[in-house]
């Protein structure tokens, strides 16, 4: 039993970094996206981005080296993945039972963090799991454990709820977004009893933590707790195979369409990337376009398709 946890655990997260690698490549290697032209960035200078200016309004900006201003993307950045600002001000509804679940998953992770932090210190200091740092390490594992449960468990059941009895959100959910919160609920709920319910003597969270980073197997798993390990691991390796992955994919909206100021300068980067771009034979089936796969993108954006039409 234990050695088969260790494995899971270890291909689980082994297909999770090779998955969220594989999405990271695929997004950076996407063509240049239609910028949304939208003032200010956060990453201008103070004083244009509280009249919401840009750069481009300074005479001769081609010619002057740009200040990038790391606090002000930070600013934009923190209160959107803590607290999910936008969904805060554009859809408050749906943003309860999302933010519950949301900041569950931030204390899965910081849970596990500070679990194995336990333990290298463990390994490192001696005396340190009875001192002062190690208890309040203790302490801040189950804190962020029992919250990680709780709040990952009651956002997953409201979004549950909301994608089968809301009307309008019904047209928005696939069947895929319901297996996936199901997976979640059925994964913390028996990794929820599994810790609960763990008979005397079995193999505690630093134990496991422990012999997963040292492939100890003399730790004894409980069999409920290890089955929730297992099964937490495949959701793991699940995450950057589906749409779950959008947390890469916002890094990309925000600093690649959102964020993305530019210049596009003769002989640049962006100016060859485009004149490769128009070489593209785009195939779409709205036919005033004439997008057939034949013509250039060059050929379609130079054409007047109402002309033709009329011929």
């Amino acid at each position: 039993m234990t050695v088969a946890v260790y494995v899971g655990i270890y291909l689980g997260f082994l297909i999770f970094l090779i998955g969220c690698v594989r999405r990271v490549i695929q997004y950076a290697r996407a063509p240049i996206h239609l910028r949304w032209e939208l003032y200010p960035v956060p990453h201008e200078e103070p004083g244009r981005v509280a009249h919401g200016g840009s750069y481009f309004e300074s005479s001769d900006w081609w010619t002057q080296p740009r200040h990038f201003n790391w606090r002000g993307e930070l600013r934009a950045m923190i209160p959107e993945i803590l607290f999910l600002k936008g969904l805060w001000e554009f859809n408050r509804g749906l943003w309860y039972a999302s933010f519950l679940f949301h900041f569950g998953l931030y204390c899965t992770i910081a849970s596990m963090v500070l679990v194995v932090g336990q333990v290298i210190m463990s390994a490192a200091v001696a005396g340190w799991t009875n001192g002062l740092g190690g208890l309040a390490v203790a302490g801040g594992y189950r804190v962020t454990g029992y919250a990680a449960l709780l709040l990952t468990l009651a956002g997953a059941l409201a979004l549950l709820w909301r994608r089968m009895r809301d009307a309008e959100l019904k047209n928005f959910t696939s069947p895929a977004d319901i297996f996936n919160l199901v997976f979640f609920i059925l994964t913390y709920c028996i990794l929820g009893a599994g810790y609960c319910l763990r008979p005397e003597g079995a193999a505690s969270v630093t134990s496991i933590a422990r012999g997963v980073l040292t492939f100890d197997i003399k730790a004894e798993v409980a069999p409920m707790i290890g089955f929730g390990l297992v099964l937490a691991s495949v959701l793991i390796a699940y995450i950057p195979l589906t749409h779950m992955a959008h947390f890469i994919a916002k890094y990309f909206t925000y600093h690649a369409v959102r964020w993305d100021d530019r210049a596009n300068l003769r002989g640049g980067k962006i100016e060859t990337a485009v004149a490769g771009y128009l070489r593209y034979k785009p195939n779409w089936a709205a036919k005033h376009v004439g997008a057939t796969g034949e013509k250039t993108w060059a050929e379609i954006a130079t054409a007047n398709p109402a002309r033709e039409v009329r011929k």
